[in-house]
């Protein structure tokens, strides 16, 4: 019986590995994995819809949604999360001590829409009460110049502006012409130890930990995707999938926790892994709807509120069906 071919793009986590090697294979699919960054990856699928399924920000997902392109649906598999309280850089000579000091200040950010800022925007608005329109916002590119966002944005009562064509968002918050940078890759001016950019944060990790504590939030970042008429002729494809990434991502978690040898390079991986089952439990990077409902429609109400999307969107109208319940012996 032929199975379906199937072209899938994603990044090459350890999560992804089995899948990618082919230790792991879906039901009914003939996978051909190819492995690509995110930022190619989303901008070739939204684009020019390269392949027939693949990682994408779940932030863009929901804003095409939301303005009724529907030429893909979501499975509630979640490639990459992040808590992104590290992920708020500052120039030092701006007297930014705390969040309260962000109020009025010029912030830099790849692209407005960028997952990443929409999940730090909305902790600055309902964590420490600054509202985007509180801050001023220039995008543009972060290590190379000339970057422009994919979207067409209308940000009513906001101050958005691209910065000049040829500077970076990493040399303007060195040289002081940003007071802050909300990114996801850490800027070339703090990894190169300039004295003019710390982290907001300095014990991030302990923010992040609280946080978590409070809320049960741990933000999402990529979700995947598959196009909609593959899935329209083939609707078994969304759990086939879902059940291959799942078994696939069970095995990365499950390798970390060996003690016979490290299956990464990092000497104390052993208390890391002890310390995040404390903290969040033994399926800590959980996929499916239910353990995630908390932290999806938290998105969906910021990407509304930052009029990114057109609309709230429902958990519901963005992933298949079929996903939402799985079958249990």
């Amino acid at each position: 019986m032929s199975k379906l071919r199937f072209t899938f793009a994603c990044s090459p986590y350890d999560r992804m590995h089995s899948l990618l090697n082919g230790t792991v294979v879906p039901e009914g699919i003939d996978l051909n994995f190819i492995p690509i960054e995110i930022e190619e990856n989303a901008w070739r699928q939204l684009k020019h819809q390269e392949f027939d399924g693949s990682e994408t920000s779940l932030s863009s997902y929901t804003q095409f949604r939301s303005r009724g392109d529907d030429r893909f649906i979501a499975i509630p598999v979640f490639t990459s999360r992040f808590f992104r309280h590290s992920c708020v850089y500052i120039n030092t000579h701006k007297g930014i001590k705390g969040p309260q000091d962000m109020k009025g200040k010029t912030v830099g950010v790849p692209e407005y829409p960028m997952t990443a800022a929409v999940w730090l925007r909305g902790i600055f608005q309902h964590e420490y009460k600054i509202l985007p329109g509180d801050m001023h916002w220039r995008s543009g590119g972060e290590e190379i110049a000339g970057r422009v966002e994919k979207l067409k944005l209308d940000l009513s009562g906001v101050d958005f502006q691209p910065i000049p064509p040829d500077k970076t968002l990493s040399q303007m918050l060195d040289q002081g012409e940003l007071d802050a940078l909300f990114t996801a890759r850490t800027p070339s001016c703090f990894s190169s130890g300039s004295p003019n950019v710390k982290r907001l944060f300095d014990n991030y990790w302990q923010v992040e930990e609280e946080y978590f504590a409070r809320t049960g939030i741990f933000p999402i970042m990529h979700t995947v995707i598959i196009k909609r008429n593959i899935y329209e002729a083939n609707p078994w494809v969304a759990m086939s999938l879902y059940k291959a990434c799942l078994q696939s991502k069970n095995i990365a978690l499950r390798n970390l926790q060996h003690t016979h040898a490290l299956s990464t390079s990092l000497p104390w991986l052993v208390r890391h892994v002890d310390s995040t089952k404390a903290i969040m439990g033994e399926d800590w990077w959980p996929y499916g709807i239910e353990k995630n409902r908390k932290t999806l429609d938290t998105l969906c109400q910021y990407s509304f509120e930052q009029s990114l999307s057109v609309r709230k969107m429902s958990i519901e109208e963005l992933f298949a069906p079929e996903t939402f319940d799985e079958f249990k012996i």
